[in-house]
């Protein structure tokens, strides 16, 4: 599969209407893609693996997306064969009194990977560009200098915070990954509908998932705004069609491989103390096993 169909490339403009969040590819059904998305999910284990054991570098994904497009499901599924050990997961949700009182960033940098691990944002500070923007009236919660809350350059301002935050992220080994699941408006409806009718889904419903719908107009032109100013060489964005579960799943599966291959993941050697070390370990053995 080509993967740059995916890529928003830096300083792209990008419009959502020319990406199909139907399109599955040569792929006909989930079905058809079984095995690809099984073997994937088994080589990010070993991958992983590497990069727990090199522990000099780590991977950030970011997942962004309307309500009902997957989100869970897509971490859930790429992730189901990865070690929990070496992940660390932030559910992004409405901020609290205490990290009000903070920048927009600092309670998502309390949750950056560590070296050798994967951390995923399922949502992230994209929301202070995203809904904050469809709702500038939550800046008022943020305690902001009105010089500051009130600019016409605001958007323009946080997108230029972003963008150096994730440089300095990949200058500190860092790589960042982020994901916009692109779901039709139809499709949306479908699914909301479904929540409101299979008893595992119940629970999955909020009134407010609705009332967003209502502006999904502006939405889709906050999105692309924020695709189009902070997808760069180092940290892209990919438009990832989610009109289809495990469409999402196979490519989102396929990009972060692709990635860590990148890394060129390596077992670190062992030093001449830790051989000795194991040699000694070595002939200890041996010699229970000599009494038995």
């Amino acid at each position: 599969m080509k993967q740059q169909g995916f890529l928003v490339r830096a300083g792209e403009r990008v419009r959502l209407k020319n990406y199909d969040p139907a399109f599955t590819g040569k792929f006909k059904s989930e079905a058809e893609a079984e095995a690809k998305i099984r073997e994937d999910c088994e080589s990010l284990a070993k991958y992983q693996d590497k990069l727990m054991a090199e522990e000099t570098q780590s991977l950030l994904l970011i997942f962004q997306a309307m309500d009902g497009a997957g989100k869970d499901g897509t971490i859930k599924h790429v992730m189901s064969s990865i070690d929990p050990q070496g992940c660390v997961v932030m559910l992004s949700e409405k901020p609290g009194a205490t990290e009000l009182k903070h920048d927009y960033l600092w309670r998502f940098v309390r949750y950056l990977p560590k070296r050798g691990q994967i951390g995923i944002f399922n949502r992230s500070y994209y929301e202070e560009v995203l809904s904050t923007r469809v709702h500038p009236e939550r800046l008022e919660d943020q305690q902001l200098p009105p010089r500051i809350r009130d600019s016409r350059g605001i958007w323009r301002q946080r997108f230029a915070q972003i963008n150096n935050f994730e440089q300095y992220l990949t200058e500190n080994g860092v790589h960042v990954m982020k994901f916009f699941l692109h779901l039709s408006k139809e499709k949306q409806r479908e699914r909301l509908m479904e929540r409101l009718e299979a008893p595992e889904k119940k629970w999955k419903f909020s009134m407010n998932d609705v009332a967003e719908r209502a502006r999904w107009d502006e939405y889709m032109s906050a999105f692309e705004d924020a695709l189009t100013q902070t997808s760069k060489r180092d940290a892209p964005w990919y438009v990832v069609p989610a009109d289809h579960r495990w469409f999402s799943a196979l490519v989102v599966a396929e990009l972060v491989l692709a990635k860590l291959k990148s890394l060129k993941l390596r077992y670190p050697p062992v030093s001449s103390d830790g051989k000795k070390e194991m040699e000694k370990a070595r002939k200890l053995l041996a010699r229970e096993d000599e009494k038995s």
